[in-house]
């Protein structure tokens, strides 16, 4: 168990190191005026949690750095909190590679290389994160 295990643990924590480091650092803060200028509306938290996905690997660290940004702004901005909450759960979906840990128990567990992988599973999580958000505007309109 250890030997298959082990590195995802190794993984795991490699990106929850790296998102505390995007977390305390001024780039979090710049992230957050750049992109409320923007008016995106239900776009902008899924647009941050997949961003910080992609950097870190974690949906976790992204799901807590994306609400941790746009809590304070959803007011601001008019989206509703729910479906914000929504969208940075569409955004956490997004893209798994090489540093998310699921990326590797879904490859090990499936017998697949990391090349293989990154061929199959990568665009498959995209188009759910895509696919989810397309759905969360559309309840948007309603809601």
């Amino acid at each position: 168990g250890v030997k298959h295990a082990a590195p995802v643990i190794i993984l795991a924590a490699a990106g929850g190191a790296f998102g505390a480091v995007i977390k305390a650092s001024s780039l979090t803060h710049s992230l957050i005026i750049a992109l409320s200028t923007w008016k995106i509306g239900i776009f902008l938290p899924f647009i941050i949690a997949a961003i910080f996905k992609t950097a870190t690997g974690s949906s976790t660290i992204s799901i807590i750095t994306a609400a941790s940004v746009i809590s304070p702004l959803a007011g601001s901005l008019g989206i509703d909190p729910v479906l914000a909450v929504l969208a940075v759960g569409a955004g956490s979906m997004m893209v798994s590679h090489v540093n998310d840990p699921f990326f590797w128990i879904v490859a090990e567990l499936s017998g697949m290389d990391g090349g293989s992988a990154l061929k199959f599973f990568t665009p498959v999580t995209a188009i759910t994160g895509i696919v989810s958000f397309i759905f969360i505007a559309f309840l948007s309109l309603f809601i």
